[in-house]
């Protein structure tokens, strides 16, 4: 019965709609002026920096810590008065790992009240080990000295009404990463090799802005992808009060939390033996003493000492959090499956860490149930708010860009936090049953050929070799044909 599935598998996979390619590059389209314009397709999995290797860095470190990734489009494509410009912080002592001024880049829009501010990503470091190796290889992450004057934002940062048609007129503010502490340090470099001051750098960047017109602001929202991510989401209490108390209550704080949601698995490898092999938690662990972290002061009264460390998990912090946050996350989180030791690689994944993936996307589902404003689509990948081609992904018909649109209105309607305007969600999570069902999930490569495959042909060649193993995916095969062949 096997091989007879097999060979009728083989038989379909040419007549199955290859869904990634197809949704990636001719799905949703964006219409200005009556003209469609196709949407760009960026390649979502990390690339290596170059000359270091996973043995060097820890398997996050090596995927996160170097990209510029598509959250800023190439100088040479920019016009001036599309830039964001690069200011450093007036209060000098609040630096960056190695004791530069910290900063951010602006683009103002006198006419717009409504502000965002986007915390950037890019994992941390823990001990004076990890930190040097990171200073060597990716010094702009630890450093100021030798950012650009500009940069040009994309996806929910893009001034480009195409690419960004609810917000590309915002007060855009995007704050380099250049802490390595997950935005929680309050260490300067007197005290210590490296300074750690993530959060209150986040706290001047505010106090800064006051003068360039967000006092008067509207609405403020921080937001971040990654690492950046939950830098908003342990952040996100303390910015509110800080902007309640210099506007006198007047302007309200929202968070929006994409790709920093992770969540604490029974299935994560626990040793920390050489310093750059650690799991999350452990270097959560040690860099929490390392960076004299601040954490939310709801989360951490809810925890022994030893134990606060748990307020860097949505999960977690999410139940004690007072501010509203949207929360963007992909039910397969590459960098999730990482904290795992799972590779998103079909050709040497066992049946077992295929179960594991499956019941992590089950774990995330649970985890976002009771999370009012919540995009989560069942794909392999990470980050999304920044992606040029962000507009093309859709939960249940809905685009993101959408879904966030539905939010701010049901919040400036003052609507309770579940109460959603009719034929307008904001809480859509995929429901199909399997790893990237989606058909518009972002495109899979062979790891071998770099070819573009479809989720049924990898699925085949895992069921191939584990049938060689005498091991079985869980799951009816059947089912996911099914499922593949009717859009998940």
């Amino acid at each position: 019965m096997k091989l007879i599935a097999s060979f009728l598998i083989l038989l379909v996979v040419n007549k199955v709609m290859p869904q990634n390619k197809r949704a990636n590059k001719v799905s949703l389209k964006t219409t200005v002026q009556g003209r469609a314009i196709p949407q760009p397709v960026l390649e979502e999995f990390p690339v290596s920096i170059h000359g270091v290797s996973p043995v060097n860095l820890s398997s996050l470190e090596h995927t996160l810590v170097l990209s510029r990734g598509p959250t800023l489009a190439p100088l040479h494509e920019q016009k001036a008065s599309e830039d964001m410009k690069l200011h450093l912080l007036k209060n000098t002592l609040v630096t960056c790992n190695d004791g530069t001024t910290a900063g951010y880049y602006i683009r103002e829009s006198k006419a717009n009240k409504r502000w965002i501010i986007f915390l950037e990503g890019g994992w941390c470091c823990y001990s004076k080990e990890t930190c040097d190796v990171r200073y060597r290889n990716a010094k702009r992450l630890m450093s100021s000295s030798d950012w650009p004057k500009t940069r040009r934002g994309t996806g929910i940062l893009s001034p480009r009404q195409n690419e960004n048609p609810h917000w590309w007129n915002l007060n855009a503010v995007f704050v380099p990463y250049c802490s390595s502490d997950v935005w929680s340090g309050n260490v300067s470099k007197s005290q210590n090799d490296y300074a750690f001051m993530g959060s209150i750098i986040i706290q001047e960047v505010i106090r800064d802005l006051m003068s360039k017109g967000i006092k008067q602001a509207k609405s403020v929202i921080l937001a971040g992808s990654s690492a950046g991510g939950t830098g908003a989401l342990i952040n996100i209490d303390r910015v509110a009060s800080l902007v309640d108390e210099l506007t006198a209550g007047t302007v309200p704080v929202r968070g929006l939390v994409d790709s920093g949601w992770f969540l604490d698995t029974k299935h994560a490898k626990s040793d920390c033996l050489d310093g750059t092999s650690c799991a999350l938690t452990d270097a959560i662990k040690k860099g929490l003493k390392l960076w004299n972290g601040v954490l939310p002061d709801n989360c951490r009264q809810q925890y022994k000492r030893e134990d606060k460390w748990q307020c860097f998990y949505g999960p977690k912090s999410y139940t004690s959090m007072k501010s509203p946050i949207f929360v963007v996350q992909w039910l397969y989180d590459v960098e999730q499956l990482r904290i795992e030791n799972i590779q998103p690689d079909f050709q040497f994944m066992t049946a077992n860490q295929w179960n594991n993936i499956q019941s992590i996307g089950r774990e995330l589902k649970k985890s976002l149930r009771e999370v009012p404003a919540v995009f989560a689509p069942a794909c392999f990948s990470h980050t999304l708010i920044t992606k040029s081609n962000w507009l093309e992904y859709q939960v249940k018909g809905v685009s993101l860009a959408r879904a966030l649109q539905c939010w701010e209105k049901s919040l400036q309607e003052r609507r309770g936090p579940k109460t959603a305007i009719r034929g307008c969600p904001f809480h859509l999570i995929d429901n199909c049953q399997w790893p990237h069902c989606n058909p518009t999930c972002p495109a899979l490569h062979d790891p071998v050929t770099g070819q573009e495959v479809t989720l049924l042909q990898m699925f085949l060649r895992l069921n191939l070799e584990n049938q060689k193993r005498g091991q079985e995916p869980k799951g009816d095969l059947n089912q996911l044909m099914a499922m593949l062949r009717h859009s998940g």
